[in-house]
């Protein structure tokens, strides 16, 4: 009966906060107007900026943003107990998250689509831009070589759902032909399009697909390299043409999951097995700060910041779409993070393949060490999903299969999203610099490529992403403090109210800092000096953004500002 009470609670929280707080927030804060020429109608390039409707929009949004990060943090958060993971999944989400998706739109939209690293240096100053897009830059290469190895690892632990991802493509080619070539209603066959694809997991369930080594590529490697080719291929194209479709096919998947784990949930009610707070749990650091960072998608997450302003902002054709698109989307996210919450708390106890070994004691077998959690999460994940779903008659191993493609499919989107954003950066920076030459988009996008596939292929098994994974989590959030400050710097020089964007934004430069500040004595201490000094660099960066904004606050943000919109 808790985790039904979980489910019907969050979604009653959720619902309330977007049409009281978001509301407010569109109409008082950020002033929205529905009559205003968005960059999507006023440059509309066919390419990069194309008017899109709200719900393909949403779908692209949704799934660009939401990735696996929304399952591995609340799945290894987990660990220190459901309860604190589910409040600042909850709270998180609706008081930071999604104003900070939201603003981070707004903002953008008013700046000509324009990302929000260089929206920093036109605010601040022209070296904080700079320094902000090498941050991010620095994100992205990490973002692209990690999700190139889940994806890698996926493949290689779920082998039957190979077969499926690869067959959404062509799936999403034909769609976008259909939608926007034929112009064909885009809900009716965006539908077929989602049942082609559950054919298509049925089909790897029966036919699964396992690389094997080619010479001295290991299969990881191999995986890696064509992943590698394909983020150039598909961030090079047109966005109605693949990136798009395929978008909409997996917004209306991620529905379908959302559905059917909530009603297995109810036809389960798995209890739960997880300890309420667990404040020393093996070999994990402190709460305090660590949560904050350890979960980021689900509550707060600076990469939403680059979805945004690189991509979702250069396609909303009316502003009003933004509230439901940005602060909408993320609190769907927040929704999403909860059902991991269950489904790792309490699905998990429900059955193993261990005989005998349910309830406490499963949860205990995966949870002995916060190395164990950070390692197991995905399966943690997709097996109590798959152990819910067998309640409501879907069998053991499709359930896994449907789990495991809904994995894969979303980490493909980011990876996809993360490549694109990485070609307008690496072009913003080349173009600060006048190197224009390294602006040019395949110029830029075999930078982002290559650059990410040194990373991920460094130990020569093609699980180099991982190694700067320790510093992903906190300076994703130290993006999203900053992405913050930018917004908080905007309401500044509209004279709008800045408590409902500075309160976030001083709450996640605290922790950021905190939890950079005890990595770097845990680095410094086991001798990673490598990872110490990266962190330094990133941590220095953020202190001397933070005193240049400062500077400009305290002039009420009169600074040179490129035109906007707004």
């Amino acid at each position: 009966m808790t985790t039904i009470l979980m489910v019907i609670g969050c979604a009653a929280a959720y619902l309330a906060a977007y049409h009281l707080y978001g509301k407010f927030l569109a109409r008082k804060i950020f002033m929205i107007d529905p009559n205003a020429v968005t960059p999507a109608n006023r440059i509309c390039d066919g390419r990069d900026y194309c008017p899109t409707k709200k719900e393909i929009l949403f779908g692209h949004h949704y799934t660009s943003i939401a990735g696996t990060g929304p399952i591995v943090g609340p799945a290894i958060g987990i660990i220190w107990g459901w309860v604190p993971a589910l409040i600042w999944v909850v709270f998180g989400s609706i008081l930071m998250g999604a104003v900070h998706d939201f603003g981070a739109i707004v903002v953008s939209m008013r700046h000509d689509g324009r990302s929000i690293g260089e929206i920093a240096g036109s605010m601040i100053n022209h070296r904080v831009r700079m320094i902000f897009l090498l941050i991010i830059a620095l994100l992205l290469m990490i973002v692209i070589a990690v999700f190139c190895t889940v994806i890698a690892t996926l493949f290689n632990k779920f082998p039957q759902s190979v077969l499926s991802i690869w067959l959404e493509i062509p799936i999403a080619l034909w769609l976008g032909h259909m939608i926007y070539k034929k112009r064909k209603p885009s809900l009716r066959y965006s539908l077929i399009g989602l049942v082609l694809l559950y054919a298509a997991i049925y089909a790897g369930t029966k036919l699964p697909l396992q690389m094997p080594a080619i010479g001295p590529l290991a299969p990881g490697v191999v995986w890696t390299l064509i992943l590698l080719v394909y983020a150039y291929i598909a961030s090079t194209l047109p966005v109605t043409t693949l990136l798009q479709p395929r978008d909409y096919i997996n917004g209306h998947e991620l529905f379908v999951v959302m559905a059917v784990l909530i009603a297995s949930i109810f036809a389960s009610r798995p209890e739960i097995v997880a300890p309420a707070v667990q404040w020393h749990p093996e070999g994990a650091p402190p709460m305090w700060p660590i949560l904050f960072i350890t979960i980021a998608c689900g509550a707060i997450s600076g990469f939403h910041a680059l979805v945004a302003s690189g991509t979702t902002s250069k396609q909303i054709s009316r502003e009003d779409h933004a509230l439901t698109i940005g602060y909408g989307s993320m609190l769907m996210e927040g929704m999403l993070a909860v059902l991991v919450i269950i489904a790792v708390a309490g699905g998990i106890g429900l059955a193993t393949k261990q005989p005998g070994l349910v309830g406490e004691a499963a949860w205990g077998s995966r949870y002995t060490s916060f190395a164990d959690a950070s390692k197991g999460s995905i399966g943690t994940f997709v097996n109590g999903s798959a152990n819910m779903l067998t309640y409501i008659g879907i069998p053991l191993l499709f359930a896994q299969a449907i789990m495991g493609v809904f994995l894969a499919s979303f980490a493909g989107t980011t990876l996809d999203t993360a490549t694109r954003l990485q070609r307008y950066v690496i072009a913003e920076i080349a173009t600060g610099i006048n190197l224009k030459p390294l602006a040019n988009k395949h110029v830029a996008t075999t930078i982002a490529v290559v650059s990410a596939g040194i990373l991920a292929l460094a130990d020569g098994k093609g699980e180099g992403g991982m190694l700067l994974w320790p510093l992903f989590g906190a300076a994703n959030q130290l993006l999203a403090a900053l992405a913050l400050l930018v917004v908080t710097i905007y309401l500044v020089r509209q004279r709008k109210p800045l408590v409902y964007t500075l309160i976030p934004f001083v709450f996640m430069a605290i922790m950021t800092g905190w939890a950079m500040i005890y990595q770097l004595r845990g680095y410094l201490d086991s001798g990673k000096h490598h990872l110490f000094i990266t962190a330094a660099i990133i941590l220095v960066l953020e202190l001397w953004m933070l005193v240049e904004a400062a500077l400009v606050l305290r002039k009420g943000g009169e600074q040179p500002s490129i035109q906007t919109t707004a």
